[in-house]
């Protein structure tokens, strides 16, 4: 646990990806193999499952603390993050107090595991003990690792990298034995890790249902003219499904999500088609609810309610039908053709798939780029989310990264609406201690003048309270959103969020209305679960509009009207 707790402080405190990489690949060359094998597990982005409830720690803190739980409370709206709140009241460990140097694999094995499901006086016991052995950082991570919400600054691919390094062979290769290594099901166990950093094996074919490393193309957000003339691409309807890998192999279909998480058995219907791939066969593509005789896929909205079930009803199965639409062929015959260009492996697919049912995913073909664009205007009403720019050159490559291919998605602008600044409640990490987390709303109606809408923020100001009368003008919370701004940008709403703060709800601070935020989201749609009777997806902050007045921002009416478009 202690070298653990050091390289989680080390990548914590740089902002140099070699630094990290540089870090990682020493604890690995160094940690004994059950102890790297959870490691590369919670850096790759594996979960721990929670194993004391918050109450017990946070109880179990203010007792060794000697505090009151109030107290505790206020400095966690202060830190923003419970675990280190936690770390910093719990009392200095003396020089004399017994270390314990417990490696991370019997940590969780031996000591976090069995704790799950044990009386509250045991758990509080356990950490009381625990918390008296370890330091600072050691104590900041076991409490991240037991709450189930250890994060950390890399990426899935610099971990890759690091492991590559740490064995001396290439970091495509371990990206693609890591398909499925933080699969909750499944132990890191040092056997795994080993297979992880083996030698290349040039007769050992991809076994089972391992999938490859998904290639995931960079967002276009100029003209795509610099790209060359239209001609040198193929361009195809960016759907808005679930990108999912096809695997057949050993007489078995599996389905993996992008996630990395197994989905076969939630999309039976989808799996079914798939039989009849011939062994050796993994397609890239994409799960959309496409009913039998329609021209276009179903909203995104109807594919939500197939997503998280391990069981299907005939029910459910006739209501939002989910097929697999394919767009790259990446094992042909058991071999790997990542490698071949683009336009061979399409040419390959088309040819796999003729006389099955398996819908390969269409061409579009214009003349130059100013005639895609028009066909790009009109995405929406095709149910789609824009274009998918694909180089006829281009291998199939590992992660977002343009070193090992040319994929592009050249997307519609997003839909966007005005909204008020009402709530506020400060980030996690590095943005603990700014308010970074928003809830915008928008007007019921629109205001008749801004002395009305003046008259709202008065009546709020005031704590007067919800107006009795329903056709009162009032503002309706309908989004939260954290990112889109800069660093200095959030810093400016900071200064203004705790000069207008009015009231307190622990973490969250109600904030007088004077801001107005352009939003941009991906979807939206009719909610009876939210109080504005909308949900959007993907809220993103666009811009600070300083030049809208308060009476000018959007109205629940504006937002219907994007959902009724988007139909």
């Amino acid at each position: 646990m202690r070298a653990f707790a050091a390289l989680f402080a080390e990548i914590d405190a740089s902002t140099s990806t070699a630094r990290k990489v540089d870090a990682m690949q020493r604890y690995f060359a160094s940690a004994p193999p059950a102890d790297a094998a959870w490691a590369a597990y919670f850096l790759a982005g594996g979960k721990p499952r929670q194993t004391v409830p918050t109450a017990v720690m946070v109880g179990t803190a203010c007792d060794m603390a000697g505090i009151e739980p109030w107290l505790f409370e206020a400095c966690y709206a202060a830190v923003g993050d419970l675990a280190e709140t936690i770390a910093h009241v719990l009392p200095l460990r003396t020089d004399d107090t017994p270390r314990d140097d417990v490696g991370l694999a019997e940590w969780i094995e031996q000591r976090l595991m069995p704790l799950r499901g044990q009386s509250v006086p045991a758990q509080a016991e356990a950490l009381q003990r625990w918390w008296q052995q370890l330091d600072d950082h050691e104590a900041f991570l076991l409490i991240k690792l037991i709450g189930g919400a250890f994060r950390v600054g890399v990426s899935k691919l610099l971990v890759q990298r690091a492991l590559a390094q740490a064995a001396g062979i290439d970091a495509k290769l371990v990206a693609q034995r890591m398909m499925g290594y933080t699969d909750a099901r499944l132990a890191p166990t040092p056997e795994r890790y080993a297979e992880l950093l083996a030698p290349p094996d040039a007769a050992r074919s991809v076994e089972g249902g391992q999938p490859y490393p998904f290639f995931l193309a960079h967002q276009l957000d100029a003209a795509p003219d610099r790209l060359g003339p239209s001609s040198d691409w193929l361009v195809e309807w960016k759907y808005d499904g679930i990108r999912a890998q096809a695997v057949k192999r050993a007489g078995r279909v599996w389905l993996w999500s992008r996630g990395e998480e197994l989905v076969s058995e939630s999309f039976p219907d989808a799996v079914a088609p798939l039989d009849a791939l011939p062994d050796g066969t993994v397609l890239d593509g994409e799960l959309l609810v496409w009913p039998d005789g329609a021209t276009q896929p179903a909203p995104f909205a109807v594919l939500q309610k197939r997503l998280n079930r391990k069981t299907v009803g005939p029910k459910l199965l006739a209501e939002a039908p989910v097929r697999f639409v394919a767009y790259d062929l990446i094992e042909d015959g058991g071999l790997d053709v990542r490698a071949v260009p683009q336009l061979e492996r399409r040419a390959r697919l088309e040819a796999r798939l003729q006389g099955t049912s398996i819908m390969v995913s269409p061409l579009v073909d214009a003349a130059d780029w100013p005639a895609y664009a028009g066909l790009r205007e009109r995405s929406r009403e095709r149910g789609v989310e824009g274009f998918m720019l694909k180089h006829r050159a281009s291998g199939y490559g590992s992660g977002r990264t343009k070193a090992e291919g040319l994929w592009w998605k050249w997307k519609i602008d997003p839909m966007t609406a005005d909204g008020v600044l009402v709530y506020a409640q400060a980030g996690s990490g590095r943005r603990a201690s700014v308010y970074t987390d928003y809830t915008f709303a928008v007007w019921n109606r629109t205001p008749a003048d801004a002395a009305e809408a003046r008259a709202v923020v008065d009546a709020i100001e005031r704590r007067d309270g919800a107006p009795v009368d329903a056709h009162a003008l009032a503002l309706v919370p309908f989004a939260k959103a954290y990112s889109g701004l800069t660093d200095e940008e959030f810093r400016r709403i900071d200064r203004i969020i705790r000069a207008t703060t009015l009231e307190k709800f622990g973490p969250v601070r109600t904030v007088k209305p004077t801001l107005v935020f352009e939003l941009g989201f991906e979807g939206i749609q009719a909610s009876k679960r939210h109080k504005s009777g909308i949900a959007v997806r993907f809220p993103r902050m666009l811009r600070i509009r300083d030049d809208k007045p308060l009476h000018e921002a959007d109205t629940l009416d504006a937002l219907r009207a994007w959902i009724d478009a988007a139909r």
